[in-house]
């Protein structure tokens, strides 16, 4: 690519990097999250959602579990504002959620937004200013006391008339623009800030480091966070709080290390909905901590409902392989995968094993609501015997040998590779059912009868041709003397290279399947047959003759 030499990293590394948080190899429990959905997330739809939308998603998010959320900038408009107010006049709040509302240090900004908090049980007001090189040189033309004392100015107004609320208040404040702040400046403000509000274990006190724009690789971000964590004044009665952006693609990554070097709270979005690449994708997150055995605390099991909520609010869309939630993330075509897949389900149950171990799947599909019989194995010409006939068997009962699931597996294939389309597992059914069960023609054998007679001795009516022949043979069994009768009648050598059966239902009225694979004399070729019956006898005649029929309609 040309012009990549007008580029440079325009982040500010920690000074004295201690790197502490490198030691620690997994988040222990889960944060406190706070949803952006109703303002980051709102502010960039291409169509910003109505009042009853926001409504809806508010709900959406109590149901789900968040207990703070930041419902939009109530000065900035006077939507937001009534969104504000619809939610407090008609009780939509539980007295165990928070709002959080957004504001600029500016005074009447500042002077609207506790208007617009008026009668709120629990809330956060969220005050900022930006404070990085590029917008301090080029924006505001000011130096970084100036920068600092606006902070300082909104510090003593929020804390002024917020002793005039009544209900639980407390105070965020964020430094806009981190990533591209000298970080011992930005420290130096959220001190001075600190210094203003005097955080206690009753007032305690949200400090936000926002990536507005990710700048950096995640560890430099983890860096950051451990050097501001370090460095607060009053830092146990601080709420240290991260709010990642996506802009280089490692918004998860990027709050996953800052929760490993400090961070205690994130504020994301459902998705990563945001401006340009978006917020931190806090489902993402949650199903992260989920996979690690971690509690997230937010409800996603029925993970197909949140997507359908999200884009049916948002007008947005969830990519097919968005982690956890697309609609292919679970789905394994390779036939390798299918079978590794299918054998470790299998290992689960015969182990009786809690634990979830199974290859390829880093959780349990049934955990949020996919179904495995059709959002995991998924059929094409990329599909293995294993998965195919799995399929097979879980939706249908059909367990066929394993000789018989790979030529089953190549005929299904096939017909993939030729239509060029994946199959569900209902055309599976339809294929081994039109390939392979019950096959009446060309041959048949209607009506068998067995006498005990120094063997099995067995008289079948045979029907080809339009025309009935009853044939006699003997043999060490039934099967056996069906099929001596068979050759007999026909002329043809064969033997029978695997015989299974077992019962496709359970009950005095369960039907049993047969199969059977024949080894041709003249030249070695096996073609398999299934029949299925109330009588396992007339189910394995089935399979026999169905056997002999494909041989007969491959043209042999």
């Amino acid at each position: 690519m040309q012009n990549h030499n007008k580029y440079a990293p325009g982040y500010f590394a920690a000074p004295n990097a201690k790197h502490n948080w490198v030691t620690r190899d997994h988040i222990e429990e889960a944060p406190i999250w706070c949803s952006v959905d109703l303002r980051d997330g709102n502010q960039s739809l291409v169509v910003p959602m109505n009042l009853e939308q926001k409504l809806d998603f508010f709900s959406f998010l109590v149901e789900s579990g968040f207990k703070e959320i930041e419902v939009g900038f109530p000065a900035a408009s006077d939507t937001e504002f009534e969104l504000l107010r619809t939610l407090i006049e008609r009780d939509m709040v539980p007295d165990d959620v928070t709002l959080q509302v957004l504001t600029q240090c500016r005074d009447h900004i500042i002077e609207k937004t506790f208007e617009s908090i008026q009668g709120a049980k629990n809330v956060v007001v969220h005050f900022y200013n930006s404070v990085s090189h590029a917008q301090r040189e080029q924006v505001f033309k000011m130096g970084q006391d100036e920068i600092k004392q606006i902070a300082v100015d909104a510090a003593h107004l929020v804390k002024k008339l917020g002793a005039q609320h009544q209900g639980n208040l407390r105070f965020e404040y964020s430094p806009e623009s981190f990533t591209g702040t000298e970080p011992e400046y930005a420290l130096e403000v959220c001190n001075a800030v600190l210094d203003v509000l005097q955080p206690s274990a009753s007032n305690q006190v949200i400090i936000n480091i926002p990536s507005t724009v990710e700048m950096s690789m995640p560890h430099v971000y983890a860096d950051q966070i451990e050097y501001i964590s370090d460095g607060l004044k009053y830092r146990e009665h601080v709420i240290l709080s991260i709010h990642p952006h996506n802009d280089r693609g490692c918004g998860v990554a990027a709050a996953e290390l800052g929760q490993l070097a400090g961070a205690q709270r994130v504020e994301g979005t459902l998705f990563g909905n945001g401006e340009r690449t978006g917020n931190v994708d806090i489902v993402t997150l949650a199903m992260n901590l989920f996979s690690h055995g971690v509690n997230p605390h937010l409800d996603f099991t029925d993970m197909p409902r949140v997507v359908a909520f999200y884009e049916g609010v948002t007008g947005m869309q969830v990519y097919e392989r968005q982690p956890y939630a697309g609609t292919l993330v679970f789905a394994a075509f390779s036939g390798s995968h299918q079978d590794a897949i299918a054998k470790g389900s299998q290992w689960r149950v015969e182990k009786n094993l809690h634990r979830w171990t199974v290859p390829y799947l880093p959780i349990d599909p049934g955990d949020v609501g996919r179904v495995y019989e059709t959002d995991v194995i998924r059929i094409n010409s990329q599909s293995g015997k294993g998965g195919i006939g799995y399929l097979l068997e879980q939706n249908y009962g059909y367990s066929l040998p394993p000789k018989m699931r790979e030529a089953f597996g190549y005929v299904v294939k096939g017909i993939s590779d030729r239509e060029e389309r994946e199959l569900s597992p209902a055309q599976i059914k339809g294929i081994f059912e039109e390939n392979y069960l019950n096959i009446t023609r060309p041959l048949d054998v209607p009506e068998v009868h067995f006498i005990q007679k120094d063997g099995i001795l067995a008289n079948i009516t045979l029907f080809r041709d339009g025309q009935t022949q009853d044939v006699t043979a003997k043999g060490n069994g039934r099967l056996d003397a069906v099929s001596n009768a068979l050759k007999a009648a026909t002329g043809n050598g064969f033997s029978i290279l695997t015989y299974a059966e077992h019962a496709l239902e359970t009950g005095s009225s369960s039907k049993a399947v047969a199969y059977v694979g024949l080894t041709w004399d003249d030249d070695g070729a096996v073609t398999w047959g299934a029949g299925q019956h109330t009588d396992i006898i007339v189910a394995s005649v089935q399979a026999l003759v169905s056997a002999y029929n494909n041989r007969m309609r491959a043209g042999k």
